[in-house]
Order: C-alpha cells, then sequence, then structure tokens
C-alpha cells in the first residue's frame, strides 16, 4: 500500500476511534467511573488475563488444522507467531499483524505467501461465522434490545454467510477457481498470464485443509472453543467488577465486539470495542458508570498482555519495532516465483 494511501486509512482509523470514544464516554462523570472502580477484584482480572492467553493457544491449533495439507508446523512455534501478530495488530493499522505472522512462517518454515495468506483469510471467515453464531445465541438466552447489534447483525451476517459459502465452493471444487482466472488471463501475453496461473495454483492449495475432513473439524472445534475460552476471560471480567451477569452476555459481548472489528478503527480498535460493550451492558440495564468500567478494564485484559508477550517473541526473532510497520509492504512485494513448494 503506498504511503499516502496508509496515511489516509491511520487518519481515518483514527477519526473514527475518536468518534466511538465520545460516542461511548459522552455523559460520563469521572468520579463515578472511578467509584465503579473501587471494589476491582484483582485475583478475579488475573485469572481473566490468564484465560485469555489460553484462547490464543487454542487459535494457534486452529491455524495448524488449516496449515497441514500444506506443510505441518509445531503447535509451539505457530503459538508465538499468533502472539506476535495480536502485538502486530494491537499497535500497527491495517492489520500488519497478520502479515507479519504470514512472513514470519515464510522466514522460518518455508510457507509459501500466497497460501498462508489464503489460510489467514480463511481463518477470519471461521472468526466471523463463530461470531454471529455467538451473538445469535446470546440473544436468544438472554432479553436485551440493542440497535447497536442489531445493526451489526444485518450488515455482518450476509457478509459472512456468502463468504463462507464461497469458500466452501472454492475449496470442493478447486479447479472452478482455475478455469475462471485462465478465461480472464487467455487474452494476455504469456510472461502475463503465467504468473496468474500460478498465482491461481497458491490459492487452491491454500484451501487444501477445508478439502480434508478430519483438518475441517478440527479447524471449525477449536474455532468454537477458541472463542468459547475468551468468552470465558470476558465473563471472570464481569465478576472481577461484581457484575452479575450469565456467560451467555459474555457471549453476546465477544460477538459483538469481534463482528465490529470490521468498522475502520485505531490499533487494537480503541472507541468502537468500549462503543459496543456499553451499548450491550447499558441495554441490559447496566448503570453506565459500571458499564464504562468494564468496558475500559475488559479491553486492557485482551490488549496489554499479549502485546507484551508478542514483542518480547518478536525481539526473540531478532526483530524490531520498524519490522511490524514493513511487514505488510514485505508481503506485497514478495516474488511470488520464490514461493513454489
Amino acid at each position: 500500500m503506498r504511503l499516502g494511501n496508509k496515511r489516509l486509512a491511520l487518519a481515518a482509523g483514527t477519526l473514527s476511534s475518536a468518534l466511538f470514544l465520545a460516542l461511548a464516554f459522552r455523559g460520563l462523570q469521572p468520579e463515578q467511573f472511578l467509584n465503579s472502580l473501587r471494589d476491582l477484584d484483582l485475583g478475579w482480572l488475573l485469572l481473566a488475563a490468564s484465560v485469555y492467553f489460553l484462547a490464543v493457544v487454542v487459535i494457534s491449533l486452529r491455524w495448524q488444522f488449516l496449515l497441514r495439507a500444506v506443510k505441518p508446523v509445531a503447535l509451539s512455534a505457530l503459538t508465538q507467531l499468533v502472539f506476535i501478530g495480536y502485538m502486530g495488530n494491537n499497535v500497527y493499522p491495517l492489520r500488519a499483524g497478520d502479515a507479519l505472522r504470514i512472513i514470519l512462517l515464510r522466514r522460518n518454515h518455508q510457507v509459501p505467501l500466497v497460501r498462508s495468506t489464503t489460510i489467514v483469510a480463511i481463518e477470519r471467515l471461521f472468526d466471523g461465522c463463530v461470531m454471529l453464531s455467538f451473538v445469535f445465541a446470546g440473544l436468544l438466552i438472554i432479553d436485551v434490545q440493542s440497535s447497536e447489534v442489531s445493526a451489526l447483525l444485518r450488515i455482518t451476517a450476509p457478509l459472512f454467510a456468502l463468504a463462507m459459502l464461497l469458500a466452501l465452493l472454492l475449496a470442493s471444487k478447486p479447479d472452478l477457481l482455475k478455469r475462471v482466472i485462465s478465461l480472464a488471463l487467455h487474452p494476455l501475453p504469456a510472461r502475463l498470464s503465467a504468473p496468474g496461473a500460478r498465482f491461481a495454483d497458491e490459492i487452491i492449495a491454500g484451501f487444501a485443509g477445508l478439502r480434508n475432513p478430519a483438518h475441517l473439524i478440527g479447524a471449525v472445534i477449536s474455532s468454537f472453543v477458541t472463542w468459547g475460552i475468551e468468552a470465558g476471560a470476558y465473563w471472570l471480567a464481569l465478576r472481577a467488577l461484581a457484575l452479575d451477569l450469565d456467560y451467555a452476555v459474555a457471549l453476546l459481548l465477544v460477538g459483538a465486539v469481534n463482528l465490529a472489528g470490521l468498522i475502520p478503527a485505531s490499533p487494537g480498535q480503541v472507541g468502537v470495542n468500549e462503543f459496543v460493550v456499553i451499548a450491550i451492558l447499558t441495554a441490559l440495564e447496566i448503570p453506565l458508570p459500571a458499564a464504562t468500567a468494564y468496558a475500559v478494564i475488559v479491553h486492557i485484559i485482551i490488549w496489554l498482555p499479549i502485546t507484551v508477550a508478542g514483542f518480547a517473541l518478536l525481539v526473540k526473532q531478532g526483530l524490531g519495532w520498524a519490522d511490524i510497520g514493513r511487514a505488510r509492504d514485505l508481503k506485497s512485494n514478495a516474488n511470488p516465483q520464490l514461493d513454489k513448494a
């Protein structure tokens, strides 16, 4: 992405976050917010942070299932890259963390870029479908009327449903994409059409994990387990603030917050997360100060520990802060011919 486009995207995300922060915190008195933090139970909070780390390990297992058809990689190695990826997404715009873990996967384990990028895109589809199921489950179990959640469902449900159907179609009919691209490339000279054909082959190879029943079932189960564990972290954070709400509320919060990740915002979804959490909790008649305190605390839990751990692992990989921003450019500029399996 060009420098001008990067700056424009960063400015748009920053403005979006500022707007959502203003909406989330409107009408809140600082002393009320501080009073809501007075009885914070640090024991529950530390447990919530620990449970969140467990969720990251399980999501690494999901990545391993989808990668097995391309190349087996040890879970411990993938977990480190996922930590680094989370850190990158938390501190740098345009989901640079995903690009960073793709680059490191190629550097450390020789997995072709296009294949691993396809797998990461598939992971995002799994996440979106799981989030939708969590939101629907939460709405079935608890009585909450939220215009914000309804708007999210109207936008995201058709989007993820169609995208997942397309992914499964391409996985089950690997020659379909190849034929479509071949037809599009047919008028071009060989020097241009040949790289396009290789690119199509690499994408098809990335879908291989969906064509293996065992790998697909493992990816689906681990997707639900990992986000269910993260919902457990959200529920423990509710306990830390003595908010007596069911686990179904945590499912709804996790689903809605992550679906809202489609909204352009600053790194870490600052502002958007708080707005969504506060909207749901106030719809459940939780007082605004307590809802705001929870929104801030739970965001810190899912942001700070993983960011610190991810940066430490990045340094262990021999990289530094500047490499996070360079990762997306490195991925964009990579020569597909170097990525043959």
